[in-house]
């Protein structure tokens, strides 16, 4: 008979659920791949939210009260935000074989893109018929929230901001125009920026610093991209980001024509 092994060295029995086994002796199948990528989405969503107290933002965000009679009209200003991501992720992909070092390089490059690139000629249509859309979209935006009444109080703020993310859309299509640099592209931007010469004491400086000097040339091109790819682009993230914020805080405005109902149902009753 051999002698009983230490405390320490004996193993000690299952509790009931582990391994497989619960407390009347049945086994429980094991989690499934499903609910295990579930479970770590969910520790990974608790990890981020650990640390950056998201969950309280977002929450009001999503679960904001929309008042009554919001319609198809109150979705231009999300319709506006995905031309903007769309112009920005097809712009990532033109400016990968883009070269504005040069002008004969700048059309040569453009010319790549849309014979020789794959789908190419594809984003390079997406990109140059998204510009044209997102300015629709931004005026048929500002134009819902001006009869709608949207720009008043508390609002205004918000207003102005509007007012600044349309100057930079149109920077930004204006600046972008130039880029293929055919005879087009260059003779109508030669036009917009004599128009800009001709405005007020800034006016000239303002074409100076277009053009990169007092003439077009070579570093007008890397002007003009540099402001296309960097500089609007940015300033229009951060307004957005803005705006969304205090669409989040302030909310949303009802129909103006729920407002007159609500008129006349006083008068009815006084």
């Amino acid at each position: 008979m051999t002698p009983p092994l230490p405390k320490f060295l004996r193993p000690t029995p299952p509790r009931p659920g582990e391994n497989g086994r619960n407390g009347d002796g049945t086994t429980t199948a094991p989690p499934k791949p499903q609910e295990q990528a579930v479970e770590g989405v969910a520790s990974v969503v608790g990890w981020l939210d650990e640390r950056t107290g998201a969950s309280p933002f977002l929450r009001g965000f999503l679960y904001r009260k929309v008042p009554k009679g919001t319609n198809w009209f109150y979705t231009l200003g999300s319709a506006t935000m995905f031309a903007f991501l769309s112009q920005a992720v097809t712009g990532v992909f033109l400016a990968m074989y883009y070269e504005p070092d040069a002008p004969s390089r700048a059309y040569a490059s453009a010319a790549h893109i849309t014979n020789d690139v794959f789908l190419g000629e594809l984003v390079r249509g997406m990109h140059r018929w998204g510009s044209s859309v997102m300015i629709i979209l931004i005026f048929l935006h500002m134009g819902r929230t001006f009869f709608f009444g949207a720009y008043k109080y508390p609002r205004e703020l918000n207003w102005v901001i509007g007012v600044v993310l349309l100057v930079l859309t149109l920077m930004m299509g204006l600046t972008g125009y130039l880029l293929p640099f055919d005879q087009r592209s260059f003779w109508a931007t030669v036009v917009a920026v004599n128009l800009n010469s001709s405005g007020p004491v800034i006016g000239p400086y303002l074409a100076d610093f277009l053009r990169a000097g007092s003439e077009f040339g070579p570093t007008t091109i890397s002007r003009f991209y540099a402001l296309h790819m960097l500089a609007v682009p940015g300033l229009i993230a951060a307004l957005i980001g803005a705006h969304l914020y205090l669409v989040a805080k302030l909310g949303t405005t009802a129909p103006p024509w729920l407002k007159a109902e609500k008129k006349d149902l006083l008068t009815e009753e006084i």
